[in-house]
């Protein structure tokens, strides 16, 4: 077991816990101020300022060995700390931006595809006439009257063939959707 539970195998001993609490308390927020300037978020700017804190800790005995600032050292290692972040960074190519856990299950654009699908293969399956009235009534947003003017069709053979094409397609839909036995 390491001399202190958060200590890494040949850190400082456990009498510089005090000193590195020190450090921390005087420089943290001047160390953290400096980092965020660079850093996309709080979150990785937390990170420097951490992992600078545990170079710190494991180097304690050689800033604490002689009179000079210790504030100096602590800016240069999260400087150096930014530059290899961001280097690794630039390394790694593009990718998407990583989306909430909610956004993964999602479905909706999915389920929106494969409806789609499901609808135009029943559609397809319409005979043309009443194919021709469905298309133009729902989605070209004519009336009946309108489909019946346009296809040169008395009234009521459009409502009949609209009649008739949405009850197709609904047993068709059905049909398609309904669990197949094994």
């Amino acid at each position: 077991m390491y001399p202190h539970a958060d200590a890494p195998p040949g850190g400082p001993p456990d009498d510089a816990d005090a000193t590195i609490r020190q450090l921390y308390s005087g420089h943290a927020k001047a160390l953290h101020g400096y980092v965020i300037r660079f850093c996309p978020d709080s979150a990785n700017a937390d990170d420097i300022v951490q992992e600078t804190f545990i170079r710190a800790w494991r180097h304690l005995p050689k800033l604490t060995a002689d009179s000079r600032p210790v504030r100096p050292w602590l800016f240069r290692v999260a400087r150096n700390l930014l530059i290899d972040a961001d280097r690794a960074a630039r390394s790694r190519p593009a990718g998407a931006q990583a989306q909430p856990a909610d956004d993964a299950r999602d479905d909706s654009a999915l389920d929106q595809v494969l409806d789609r699908q499901l609808v135009s293969t029943a559609v397809r399956q319409l005979s043309p006439g009443h194919r021709t009235v469905l298309v133009a009534t729902f989605y070209h947003g004519n009336t009946p009257a309108t489909v019946a003017r346009e296809l040169g069709i008395p009234r009521g053979t459009a409502r009949s063939r609209l009649h008739y094409a949405l009850h197709e397609l609904r047993q068709q839909l059905q049909e398609m959707t309904r669990p197949r036995a094994s």
